[in-house]
């Protein structure tokens, strides 16, 4: 008899290590499918619903919430400890996501009329593709909980599944711009997700055989421990879950925001940042973790404060990794802290929900809180404060050491401020000041072990130096689009509006010349000759432009004519309109008037024909609306200006290349295409004027001759290696400039 015991329990062992591969597999694949179709199926709706920012942010804020609806779901299910119903369940779920796909836009689904609405936009994703991600969602926990049932000899700490689970994430993450995108088209994007989640199926199935044929053995092994050590969950146990999970997505989004506000308007920054986030997930969850928890306690002091000493200094490529290491660094350390207080396999399907809740709530905070309260990005520093309290502490919590958490930080704030009260002034010199702030440092590392201490130490250098940075701004205003700020130049001459670190319009403070276009608008450049050309000839009566900036076209409008502006944000227009800050709009926008709205979206509503040119002037920024560029786009335009009508694009952007695009589309629809690359004299430049590149077509040669004679604008051909860009396929990486980006 017990040999064949024996003989029983011996065969599902020797087969059960092969669970693992299975669970592994299964877990890297959800997470390369549920970070290939965030991208995938808003840029499905970008042509639909304009190329807004709120597009993007709300499309992040539904797939956290369903990621967190998955992660409910997986723990209600494995509460019930039937483990062949759970499988047949989830099973039937698999299957009747089936029915969507391939995904696509729901058909039938028109955008309203008026400004993108949120519920409308969130009720669309989730008809379009809602139960398959919700289905794939729940795949992490889910498997984590089942393999902790099969008996195989690490099922007693499934976390480290996790891991692969992430992995799967951030090789999505960074192929989807780099090599998804490039080389498909939407539609093909949608059929290689609907046979990836097939996969994904099967898998799935293959993992519940394990858990059915094998789970007795893990309940006549793991009984006795399970129940011996299974205890329940404080309501101070899942809060600090959910702020450590709350900190670092907070501090996400804060970071890529502020880096591409005021550092560096790349497109595509958000990867890096959001690579550095999933890593350390990857790392932190590991079997072994690479990298020493103590070791990251230790380096995130340091670059914590060197970030306190340098955050109000000028903003440039030298900080850039800074930032990015405080990020990946304070990660590392939060959920390195979710890892070494997960419970018991009991619990685990409850961890990871409590740990999504943190992470939505950490979103729902930068992305739809921190916009209406914050006119500028204080929620980076604010993260990074309460990252400093979240921080293990080894130390008693006496009544004396809590009273010094106040004392010692408050003598600090004294200490920094004597140099600029005069108590205790500090000589400019190079050693002085090295002396001042290495006392800072030692100061600031001595509170290491106390949280509270260390987070108000902290808060006396970074958030006075966020405020030193942002102050002498005539204006800072802050909606979903971004941060803009109005700001003078030393000398007082020229005021301009700043949206991130991108110039969108510049006029002189000198009444004499407040009329005078500046900046990208020049007088003597292409759009100042254009004007000067066609409005000696009588031949532009009506003109559009997308982008209103400050308005600095209306100026070149004379008696007669009609400018009608399409602008996306109403702040935009609050602040063209402020005669305090600027004026064009009050002085040479009499016949002017301002469509708010997406522009390609409002266009669509304007007669056909009715432009003799139309200007696009919308491509500055990282944020290039590519949706703006694509052949159905060109189609669009054409149909709304008169049969020898212009059309005119600004494309000065320092990191894309958007000329080649524009031969191309040009080329496809048989116009004519010139370019014109304007670069001022040194004197023109200390009057306001900047470089600016800009593309002019029309549906002859004959018309684009009359725009002037000589060598200023030049043909331009498209080069075999670029695509046609249409709503279905799109290659923003490869116009990127590399160059500009590297140095």
């Amino acid at each position: 008899m017990p040999s064949v015991i024996e003989g029983e329990i011996r065969e599902p062992i020797s087969l059960v290590r092969y669970a693992l591969p299975f669970y592994s597999i299964a877990l890297f694949l959800s997470a390369l499918l549920l970070f290939t179709v965030q991208p995938m199926f808003t840029r499905m709706v970008l042509p639909m619903l304009g190329g807004s920012p709120a597009v993007w942010n709300t499309a992040v804020m539904f797939f956290q919430a369903m990621l967190l609806l998955g992660y409910g779901y997986a723990w209600a299910l494995s509460r019930w400890r039937n483990l062949r119903g759970q499988g047949l369940l989830h099973l039937g779920l698999l299957a009747l996501a089936f029915w969507f796909l391939p995904i696509t836009v729901a058909a039938g689904w028109a955008p309203p009329i008026e400004s993108v609405p949120t519920p409308w936009l969130v009720m669309l994703f989730a008809v379009s593709l809602g139960v398959p991600f919700f289905a794939v969602s729940a795949t992490a926990p889910l498997l984590q909980n089942w393999f902790a049932n099969t008996g195989h000899p690490q099922a007693k700490d499934p976390y480290f599944l996790y891991a692969a689970s992430n992995l799967g994430g951030l090789l999505a993450l960074l192929a989807y711009p780099v090599l998804i995108d490039p080389l498909l088209g939407l539609v093909a994007q949608s059929h290689f997700w609907a046979s990836g989640y097939v996969m994904l199926a099967a898998l799935i199935a293959g993992c519940l055989v394990f858990v059915w044929r094998y789970s007795r053995i893990s309940e006549l092994s793991d009984n006795k421990a399970s129940t011996s050590s299974a205890t329940r969950i404080s309501g101070r146990q899942r809060i600090h879950w959910i702020l450590l999970a709350f900190v670092p997505s907070a501090l996400l989004l804060g970071v890529t925001l502020y880096l591409s506000t005021d550092i560096a308007a790349v497109p595509f920054m958000w990867v890096i940042p959001l690579a550095l986030y999933i890593l350390s997930f990857v790392l932190t969850f590991a079997r072994r973790p690479p990298l020493a928890h103590h070791w990251m306690l230790e380096l995130q002091m340091g670059v914590l404060i060197m970030l306190a000493i340098y955050f109000s200094s000028n903003n440039d490529w030298l900080l850039f990794g800074l930032h990015l290491l405080v990020l990946f660094v304070t990660s590392m350390v939060c959920h390195r802290e979710l890892a070494l207080s997960r419970p018991v396999t009991t619990h685990l399907t409850e961890f990871y929900l409590w740990m999504s809740l943190g992470g939505l709530l950490g979103s729902v905070f930068s992305v739809l809180v921190a916009p209406v309260i914050f006119d500028s990005i204080l929620e980076y520093p604010l993260a990074i404060i309460l990252a400093c309290l979240l921080r293990p502490s080894p130390v008693s919590h006496t009544t004396r050491e809590r009273w010094r958490d106040v004392l010692l930080p408050a003598m600090l704030l004294l200490f920094w401020l004597a140099p600029q009260s005069g108590i205790f002034p500090v000589r400019p010199g190079q050693l002085a000041l090295l002396i001042f702030y290495a006392l800072i440092a030692m100061a600031l590392y001595s509170f290491r072990h106390r949280p509270l201490r260390l987070a108000l130490g902290m808060a006396i250098f970074i958030l006075g130096g966020h405020w030193m940075g942002n102050a002498g701004e005539l204006l800072q205003e802050r909606t979903f689009f971004g941060v803009y700020t109005v700001s003078e130049n030393p000398e007082g001459k020229l005021r301009a509006l700043i949206h991130g670190n991108t110039v969108h319009g510049l006029q002189a403070t000198d009444p004499a010349y407040m009329r005078y276009p500046l900046g990208y608008y020049y007088r003597d450049g292409p759009l100042g000759r254009l004007f000067n050309r066609f409005n000696g000839q009588g031949g532009l009566h009506r003109i559009g432009v997308l982008g209103l900036g400050i308005g600095t076209i209306a100026c070149y409008v004379r008696t007669g004519q009609q400018l009608t502006f399409y602008e996306i944000d109403p702040m935009v227009e609050t602040i063209a309109r402020n005669t305090r800050l600027f004026s064009y709009l009050d002085a040479c926008g009499k016949t002017t008037d301002v469509v708010l709205g997406d522009g390609r979206l409002k266009l669509a509503g304007a007669s056909d024909g009715q432009y003799d040119l139309l200007i696009l002037d919308a491509f500055s920024s990282d944020a290039v609306p590519v949706h703006l560029l694509t052949r159905e786009a060109l189609q669009l335009y054409l149909r709304k200006i008169s049969p020898d009508g212009i059309l005119l694009f600004h494309v000065s952007n320092r990191y894309v290349q958007l000329v080649p695009v524009l031969a191309r589309l040009a080329e496809d629809a048989d116009l004519s295409a010139r370019r014109q690359f304007y670069q001022p004299g040194e004197k023109q430049r200390g009057l306001g004027a900047y470089d600016s590149d800009w593309v002019i077509m029309a549906r002859s040669d004959e018309r684009l001759d009359q725009v002037g004679p000589g060598p200023r604008w030049e043909s331009i051909s498209a080069t075999p290696d670029t695509r046609l860009w249409t709503d279905d396929y799109v290659d923003l990486f490869s116009a990127l400039l590399w160059p500009e980006l590297l140095w």
